[in-house]
C-alpha cells in the first residue's frame, strides 16, 4: 500500500508539473520568438502606471504558475465530462491568444492589432475563469489574477498605441 501511495503521489506531481509547464513553455516560446521586445518596449511612449520592462518576466511567470495549477484542478475533476472539457477548451484558446499577442505587438509591431488580440484574450480568459470557478472555486480564484492582469494589459496596450501612432 505504501508503494502505491507513492506512485499516486508521483503521478499527481507529474500532472501538476505538466500543467504548470504548458503555460510556461508557451510564454517562453513567445519570448524566444520576440528577442528584441525589451528594447522595443523601452523605446515606446508609455502611459502612467506602466511597469518597467524588467518586471514583466516575473509577473508572467507567477501568472503562468497560477493558471497552470488552476488548469490541473479542473483537469483532475474528470476530463470525460463535457463541462470540464469545455472549460479547458476556453483555457486552451486563451493560451493560444496569449502566445499570439507578443508576436503581433513586439515582432510585427502592430500595436492596434495586438489590442484586438488582447480583447479576444480578455474575453476567452474571462469565460475560462467563470467556467473554472463553477467547477472549482479554487481554480477560478487562481485564474482571477491572470484575467485582471490582462485587463490592465488592455489599458497599457491601448494607451501605448494611442501615444505612439
Amino acid at each position: 500500500m505504501n508503494s502505491s501511495f507513492k506512485v499516486i503521489n508521483l503521478r499527481t506531481i507529474l500532472k501538476v508539473i505538466a500543467a504548470i509547464f504548458l503555460p510556461l513553455a508557451i510564454g517562453g516560446l513567445a519570448a524566444f520568438l520576440t528577442p528584441n521586445s525589451s528594447e522595443f518596449y523601452a523605446a515606446l511612449q508609455k502611459p502612467p502606471l506602466a511597469p518597467p520592462g524588467r518586471a514583466f518576466p516575473f509577473i508572467w511567470t507567477g501568472l503562468y504558475i497560477l493558471i497552470g495549477i488552476a488548469s490541473y484542478l479542473i483537469y483532475k475533476r474528470d476530463f470525460s465530462k463535457p463541462f470540464v472539457r469545455d472549460a479547458l477548451y476556453f483555457y486552451a484558446i486563451s493560451l493560444l491568444l496569449n502566445f499570439l499577442w507578443p508576436l503581433v505587438f513586439f515582432r510585427f509591431k502592430l500595436l492596434f492589432g495586438a489590442f484586438w488580440v488582447l480583447l479576444l484574450l480578455w474575453l476567452f480568459t474571462g469565460i475560462a475563469t467563470a467556467k473554472f470557478y463553477r467547477i472549482s472555486h479554487k481554480a477560478g480564484l487562481l485564474m482571477l489574477p491572470y484575467w485582471l492582469w490582462i485587463t490592465f494589459a488592455g489599458y497599457l496596450n491601448l494607451a501605448v498605441w494611442l501615444l505612439n501612432r
